[in-house]
């Protein structure tokens, strides 16, 4: 189950490095343009999903740190994760939670420190999941705002299917 963790994950980053190589051609300016809409600039969308990252992995160290005794996967844990995936994909907003929501967002940021924070963050849950004692693997762990508890397998796929629904935002604004 392990080995499995550690080949979606590098998946994932592999899919970010897609992404952020995809965008490194286009200038500062736009890249920190502000949407006709008012929304997020591609900047601050990356840096949502950095952070989303970056306070998952603080969340589950914390937890860890005052408990070792998780439940396994279940039909509750599927169920939350599946309508968690089906949610992000249908055309509504969502309010993104209070820690990465937009005030949390800077006005202006280089590429290159956005993607280093991005990337940062990858690594820092590679090297978790690298060291990740296997009796963790199946485990009721991570705990998404709104889903509940789900098991990493189930954290990457929120992690994917997050990424792909800001990538699409990313696209539509023109870039």
């Amino acid at each position: 189950m392990k080995q499995t963790i550690l080949s979606r994950n590098r998946n994932y980053s592999a899919r970010v490095q897609l992404l952020l190589d995809s965008l490194s051609s286009y200038s500062e300016e736009q890249l920190n343009k502000k949407p006709a809409d008012g929304g997020w600039t591609p900047i601050q969308i990356l840096h949502h999903l950095a952070m989303s990252e970056e306070l998952s992995l603080a969340y589950t160290r914390k937890k860890m740190g005052f408990s070792s005794d998780f439940e396994e996967n279940n039909l509750a844990a599927r169920v939350r994760s599946l309508l968690l995936r089906i949610s992000l994909h249908l055309p509504v907003r969502y309010a993104a939670p209070p820690a990465i929501d937009t005030d949390k967002l800077p006005a202006f940021s280089t590429f290159a420190e956005t993607r280093a924070k991005w990337e940062q963050a990858r690594a820092a849950w590679t090297q978790f999941f690298e060291q990740m004692p296997d009796a963790l693997a199946n485990k009721l762990v991570y705990k998404h705002p709104r889903a509940g508890r789900v098991t990493w397998l189930q954290m990457l796929s929120f992690f994917n299917t997050h990424m792909e629904r800001h990538r699409k935002q990313i696209y539509r604004q023109g870039l």
